[in-house]
């Protein structure tokens, strides 16, 4: 079989094509970086000043146009759910009570935003996770794989079809230099915002000074899931607040990813193949068209 460059050529664009319509319309790689930047913005929590007076919480639902802004009773404090971004987790030491601001935790490595196909969830330059509705398609991933448990999922009763939503981070707010709507609300300022750098510093002395009253005082996101956007002064333990002490991302997302990887190779054997084959069917037309014309002869 004889094959001219000029066949050869075709077949190898076919192939290339083919290559960059995978990549263009399949699963996308996602950008993950490996720690939080110094120019991040972000949030830090101090358990100790919070007096449980839900405005962070009626700040949420006001800024965000979500139902029910009425301040909960702490014994049936409300879970997070697709109306509810922003709540208090309730820690009962006795008859004591005590608060921890309960959100989206805004990862640097994100276990939704490795998950999600669609490209709903991703990093946000300011470090935060960023979430835009109109492209989730509900599969329920990002639900899945949360080590926090954070993203809610809600069916339409008509349809069926499903959609997640979660704290967006105010991003509206954020990235025209404001801060978030639940620091603003807060008025003993246990909710602070700022650069993530300068907060990890004041919140290193919130717990140095702390440990002078409790031996269990601990900074809780500096390095959590490759550094969380929302820190947290504890005077406890993390477990005791809700906190997973060591979270990790899950094992099903490694694979998500091999899987992933595992596909561009097959797409591009595919279309690989689908050229080669072209190169092949080309070159028999032609044989055949002159074996033809020369019987013809």
């Amino acid at each position: 079989m004889e094959l001219s460059r000029r066949d050869f050529m075709k077949g190898l664009g076919v192939a290339t094509g083919g290559l960059i319509l995978c990549n263009s319309t399949g699963v996308r790689k996602l950008d993950r970086p490996v720690h939080a930047a110094s120019s991040d913005v972000g949030m830090l929590v101090d358990v100790s000043k919070c007096i449980g007076c839900w405005w962070c919480y009626g700040a949420c639902k006001q800024y965000n146009g979500l139902p029910e802004t009425i301040k909960p009773d702490p014994e049936g404090a409300p879970n997070l759910s697709p109306e509810t971004w922003s709540t208090l987790f309730i820690k009962k030491n006795n008859e004591q009570l005590r608060f921890r601001k309960q959100a989206c935790m805004h990862c640097t490595v994100a276990a939704c935003v490795e998950v999600c196909p669609t490209g709903a969830l991703s990093y946000n330059n300011l470090g935060f996770v960023q979430y835009e509705h109109e492209k989730c398609s509900g599969c329920g991933y990002c639900v899945e794989f949360c080590p926090f448990s954070v993203p809610q999922m809600k069916s339409n009763k008509v349809t069926g079809v499903g959609a997640m939503n979660k704290c967006t981070f105010c991003i509206d707010r954020v990235t025209s230099g404001q801060q978030t709507a639940c620091a603003e609300a807060c008025p003993t300022n246990a909710i602070k915002f700022g650069k993530r750098s300068e907060l990890l510093d004041e919140g290193k002395k919130r717990v140095e000074e702390l440990s002078k009253t409790t031996t269990q005082a601990c900074l809780y996101g500096e390095n959590e899931a490759g550094g969380l956007h929302v820190m947290y002064v504890l005077d406890d333990s993390a477990d005791s607040y809700g906190l997973p002490a060591d979270p990790q991302l899950p094992a099903a997302v490694m694979v998500h990813d091999v899987l992933q990887s595992a596909g561009y190779a097959l797409a591009g054997l595919v279309v690989v193949g689908l050229g080669l084959n072209y190169i092949v069917a080309r070159a028999n037309i032609d044989k055949e068209s002159k074996a033809h014309t020369k019987a013809k002869k």
